[in-house]
């Protein structure tokens, strides 16, 4: 009996602070595309707004999504400062393939993989496309899950909102 109370006591409190939410990028590791471990608590951008998408491979809304993003990416970085950060949780037998799926996309974001998805269930994202958003100081602001097109356009106001001084409500 205590073997499974202990246990239990422990999952209950895990899901409470999920519950919560997460107001910053939790301390976890992820890999970069060279095998380097990064910690996803220091993700910065010099106090700019930096945009953080969960996405795989084979999710074609997530695809649809980080292009349409890609397409106005220079522009963005040029007038906002934002940076975009793709996490991709391809585990580790499809992670191989993300590289060159990068490179064939021509996506100029930073990639780093959650091969065991911890950082996808520290920040309770059931389903992907789910994007993020952080403001200048580590705070996460703003989230969406799902993709339609033009979706990329509300997040840009949010970014120059962010950018510009003001806060997302």
């Amino acid at each position: 009996m205590k073997n499974i109370i202990l246990p239990l006591i422990t999952l209950v409190l895990i899901l409470s602070v999920q519950a919560k939410g997460q107001d910053k990028i939790p301390s976890i590791q992820l890999k970069d595309l060279s095998g380097n471990m990064v910690d996803a608590a220091a993700l910065e951008n010099d106090g700019k707004p930096i945009v953080i998408s969960f996405w795989a491979t084979w999710c074609k809304p997530c695809i649809r999504e980080l292009n349409a993003v890609n397409d106005q990416y220079i522009d963005w970085q040029e007038e906002t400062g934002v940076k975009v950060v793709a996490v991709s949780i391809d585990d580790s037998r499809n992670s191989a393939r993300v590289r060159p799926f990068i490179a064939g996309q021509g996506w100029e974001y930073e990639v780093y993989l959650d091969e065991n998805q911890e950082l996808k269930r520290a920040l309770n994202v059931n389903n992907i496309p789910h994007t993020f958003l952080v403001d200048g100081n580590g705070e996460i602001v703003w989230q969406h899950n799902g993709y339609i097109p033009g979706d990329e356009d509300h997040l840009y106001e949010l970014i120059t909102q962010l950018a510009n001084g003001g806060s997302i409500d």
